[in-house]
């Protein structure tokens, strides 16, 4: 049962007017909207929720499970129908549209004619993607012109926003589709309207809910397409077991690949969704309370996420369609947060306290949670609220280089919203623009504009000013200023990291202490343990290595007196740390791990992750940046690592107790020394990517193109002071180096540069640190979480994971250790594996295997020889070729075409990476042994290495022709390189002929497309 206070039950409506309808219940002038002093019950995300308990012992099946969800989602106003076929769900659909146009369409239904021209031009048009499906649901205006027999027009809404509750809510179950790629039958659809929007896989208890995911991705390849298209309307899909439940976009599912040699990305009628990037189950999420305590069982879940208020709240307000085609369903803490902001400015106004810090707030989201997704939606959703409420959002952030795709949002949203960013002449004419609504800004500029614009008309309007960033920029006088000279405004700020108490400045930066003290309340709050218990973000791995030792007789007292500058910035150090990262670089990144990542409209496959290196000085930087030169000097260019460095002018190098924001404008404040060594660093990067940036008016130019090249991972490290460890995100980036001293804030900011979630590959953010931190980072830890958090927050020794051990609740954890024993004890490779069952405990025991594995390897005290001791090299390869035997086997259709049909298993392909045997390999096989073994036990040696290898599967044709070809005279690597081309060109042909592709065309995209690593 839900508790009453601050919540509402998940099968209770509400009416349209409640406080969060974008259209009404703001208005101040609306005879329906309450005098609100007091927090609204009414919320899209529960205030706080306990869990039914179920008492049952008794088995359920699959669809005893399914009827039970069914039944609760009738028990909250849905309506059931029977619907199962096409022409049933189209009919439906009909009428749906009728009814919720009724008074547009002048209660006149519509004709055949009519219904056949708008359903085949504008929902069902062969044509359209699912992205632009997407869009027509996504955009504020949902309607469409039909054009009527009478030659009148009447516009038809898919969806009613304004009214949400108009919109009506259907259930339908085992709709069944056999026009696709193959015949399916789905679980449970919501309808809105007749089109299905929310879509639920089913699992019985006991089965991992991946397998849901994969049943979806499986329909999504073989039949949404199908029939009229319409299953490609769907916005969320709901993943659950009984015992847990996720939700996911419906981008997590689609991902558009428009590099492809076809002129058409569609997924209309008769085709396939074009080609998704890698793994995305990484990317589903837990619904949860206004405490972000999970609500995971089916039936607590859909008495709270599937309440129709709750569920039309999420659909038409809390989603943003990017710029990039991509579909964002918020989470609930995002959700929730911005609705706390909402409802305080309702509050503040009713109040009449505007003006003053309780009319404000901040907003505490852990660093990687999505807090500039959040702000960005309120300040778009504050900006539609009344004039008379709100007459402009000020949308502030702390550096010039607001993020690319945030500035993209803002100005689809409203065209010229982040022109203020460039200039103040342009500030002051949006802030006298009454048209604007937002406006995005640095606090820089803000405060110029109050300095200069003293009579300022916006000074005596309400203002809501949202700081993305709440740092300790906006605790000095530009706060002041602020704050003094705007009479009615609402204050609002987000931060990861929040300053409180134990961790503020001990310098003196004004009146403000403390983020409550300049912002008032906290309103929200996500740390970093919610963020990891839900999976949004990575655990920290922590290495903390001694560069130096002080003499054994010296008392750690005394060692405050040791000249330490000298010590640590001692050549031999220097040296030292570099050639440490050198050789390690490939382990803690995972260079040998390759996987596939969208980068604007191509999709390109990576190895591993790259780093960024946090030093403590701009002379630190210079030392290491020549010491990585020095000691790369002598290395082929394939070998050599990618280096660049970036910085600009700070009032202090090493800060001990936060990061200083370093001055982006320009690098005017630097010596010369300084200005003249970046330079020559920026003509080695302008040399290395061909452009031409300096440290004068290119250097902002400069940053972006830094920036980006890090996201898309052309940079293995980036040295910096203080630039990037804080606001930077980047999924690529796995690794951080430290050579600086960090505290609190600081420090978790930092940190978090590494822990935001990619694929199964990357399972935590590599903390690498070359000074003492262990007491710094624990005391972080604790400030922003709690005291147990450590065990939450960072990764276990390689001994526990080696070994196993207990966890907090007095469970065994298995170790790598004894899950190879237990493979080869169970399953030893003389012994053929039969039946499916034993088949299915092989492979969840292999995958067990490869996840610690994979977490082992970029430990320093992982060695090829210590994994051999259990597992010597040619059994790691025979067991990993029975784990693809058995990967074939159950991804085989009747026809034996290799499609994802089996929902009962789940393989780590990505992870087999980790021991992927590659053509260099097989070569270098071939050339060490072509004189030594027979050619019999030569090709067994390479068969047996192809069979192990995902890879290699697909070329055996091909590798296996080569080695009939071999002799004792063959020259391996010439010969191998004169047969693969032959071979390609030979094959391309072939498709070109029968594609009937243009020759030239298509031979200058492909040749691109290799250079382009796509």
């Amino acid at each position: 049962m839900n508790k009453n206070t601050n919540s509402h039950s998940g099968s209770n409506e509400v009416d349209s007017t409640n406080i969060f309808n974008p259209h009404n219940s703001h208005n101040i002038n609306n005879s329906n909207n309450r005098n609100i002093i007091l927090e609204d019950n009414n919320c899209t995300v529960v205030a706080e929720y306990t869990p039914l308990v179920n008492n049952s012992s008794m088995y359920q099946s699959e669809d005893q499970l399914e009827k039970e969800f069914i039944a609760q989602l009738k028990a909250q106003g849905y309506d059931y129908v029977n619907i199962t076929s096409s022409h049933e769900l189209v009919d439906n659909l009909r009428s749906q549209l009728y009814r919720l146009n009724q008074v547009n369409l002048n209660n006149i239904p519509f004709s055949d004619k009519e219904w056949q021209q708008f359903f085949n031009d504008k929902i069902a048009n062969p044509n359209k993607s699912v992205v632009e499906k997407t869009a027509q649901l996504q955009q504020t205006n949902t309607a469409y012109e039909l054009i009527r027999d009478d030659g009148s027009t009447a516009n038809i809404h898919l969806v009613d926003k304004i009214n949400i509750h108009a919109n009506c809510l259907q259930v339908i179950n085992q709709y069944a589709t056999s026009t696709g790629a193959r015949s399916n039958r789905y679980d449970v659809t919501i309808l809105i309207n007749g089109l299905p929007i929310v879509h639920t896989e089913l699992k019985r208890r006991g089965v991992a809910i991946k397998e849901a995911f994969n049943q979806i991705d499986r329909y999504a390849r073989d039949s949404f397409w199908a029939d009229n298209g319409l299953f490609e309307y769907i916005q969320i899909f709901v993943i659950s077991n009984g015992t847990e439940t996720k939700y996911y976009s419906n981008s997590t599912r689609y991902k558009e690949n428009n590099s492809g040699v076809s002129s058409s990305s569609s997924t209309g009628k008769g085709k396939k969704p074009s080609k998704q990037t890698s793994s995305s189950y990484e990317f589903t999420c837990w619904w949860a309370d206004g405490k972000n305590k999970p609500i995971t069982d089916l039936i607590d879940f859909t008495k709270t996420f599937f309440g129709k208020n709750t569920l039309l709240n999420i659909l038409t307000r809390f989603c943003i369609f990017t710029t990039d085609n991509v579909l964002m369903v918020m989470r609930p803490y995002q959700i929730n947060a911005t609705e706390k902001i909402l409802n305080r400015i309702d509050i503040s106004t009713n109040a009449k306290t505007y003006g003053t810090v309780k009319a404000g707030g901040y907003i505490w989201h852990t660093t990687g949670s999505g807090k500039t997704l959040t702000s960005f939606k309120t300040a778009q959703l504050v900006s539609q609220l009344p004039k008379e409420q709100v007459a402009q959002v000020l949308f502030i952030v702390d550096r010039k280089d607001l993020d690319y795709q945030t500035m993209k949002e803002f100005n689809k949203f409203q065209e010229g919203a982040v022109n203020a960013n460039e200039t103040t002449q342009t500030l002051i004419k949006n802030l006298s623009d009454p048209n604007v609504r937002i406006i995005v800004t640095t606090i820089q500029k803000l405060s110029r504009f109050i300095n200069n614009s003293a009579n300022h008309k916006i000074f005596n309007d309400p203002t809501v000013l949202i700081f993305d960033e709440c740092h300790r920029s906006q605790f000095g006088d530009m706060h002041k200023s602020i704050v003094k000279a705007f009479k009615k405004y609402y204050l609002f700020g987000f931060t990861g990291t929040p300053i409180l108490a134990e961790n503020h400045s001990k310098s003196n930066l004004g009146s403000y202490r403390t983020t409550q003290q300049a912002f008032g309340d906290r309103l929200h709050d996500y740390t970093i343990v919610n963020a990891i218990n839900d999976e949004n973000v990575l655990k920290f791995r922590v290495d903390y290595h001694k560069t130096f030792h002080p003499k054994d007789d010296i008392e750690d007292k005394k060692l405050s007196s040791i000249n330490k500058t000298a010590v640590l910035q001692d050549p031999k150090r220097i040296s030292a740390v570099v050639k440490y990262i050198l050789e390690h670089y490939d382990q803690k990144t995972k260079r040998a791990s390759s996987y596939r990542i969208q980068i604007g409209n191509k999709e390109k496959r990576l190895d591993g992750f790259n780093s960024i290196f946090a030093v403590s000085s701009i002379d630190d930087v210079k030392r290491y940046y020549t010491e990585f030169k020095a000691q790369q000097k002598d290395l082929p260019s394939d070998k050599k690592l990618i280096v660049a460095t970036i910085y600009s002018y700070a009032p202090n190098d090493e800060v001990e107790d936060f990061l200083i924001d370093e001055n982006l404008e320009n690098t005017t404040g630097l010596d010369t020394s300084s200005r003249d060594f970046l330079d020559s660093v920026i003509g080695d990067y302008n040399q290395q990517f061909k452009c031409s940036y300096n440290t004068d008016q290119g250097f902002q130019d400069y940053y972006k193109d830094v920036s980006n090249r890090v996201k898309n991972k052309e940079i293995d490290i980036l040295i910096v002071v203080n630039m990037f460890l804080t606001g930077f995100d980047s999924k690529t980036l796995n690794t951080l180096w430290v050579d600086k001293n960090l505290q609190y804030h600081g420090l978790l900011q930092a940190f978090s540069r590494t822990n935001r979630i990619l694929n199964s590959v990357k399972t935590f953010g590599n903390i690498v640190c070359f000074r003492n931190l262990e007491q710094a980072t624990n005391d972080a830890i604790r400030l922003f979480s709690n005291r147990e958090a450590e065990g939450i927050v960072l990764m276990k020794t390689y001994d526990e994971y080696y070994n196993g051990y207990e966890d907090d609740n007095g469970n065994w954890v298995i170790g790598y250790k004894e899950y190879a024993e237990k493979l080869l004890t169970e399953f030893p490779l003389d012994v053929r594996i039969e039946s499916e069952h034993q088949k299915k405990e092989f492979i969840a025991l292999h995958n067990n295997i490869l996840k610690l594995k994979n977490i082992l390897t970029s430990f320093d005290e992982f060695t090829e020889t210590k994994d051999q001791q259990i597992l010597t090299p040619r059994q790691v390869q025979d067991y990993q070729s029975n784990y693809y035997t058995f990967y074939a086997q159950f991804r085989k259709n009747k026809d034996g075409d290799q499609e994802d049909i089996n929902d009962d298993i789940i393989f780590e392909i990505e992870l087999t990476k980790q021991t992927e045997y590659t053509i260099d390999y097989i070569l270098e096989l071939i050339i060490n042994n072509n004189n030594k073994l027979t050619p019999e036990n030569l090709k067994k040696e390479i068969n047996s290495a192809i069979d192990s290898s995902m890879q290699l599967r697909n070329k055996k044709d091909l590798i296996v022709s080569f080695s009939n070809m071999l002799n004792p005279q063959t020259d391996v690597l010439n010969d191998w390189n004169v047969f693969i081309d032959k071979a390609k060109y030979d094959e391309l042909d072939k498709i070109i002929v029968d594609e009937n592709l243009d020759k030239e065309k298509t031979y200058k995209y492909i040749k691109q497309s290799f250079e382009d690593n796509v």
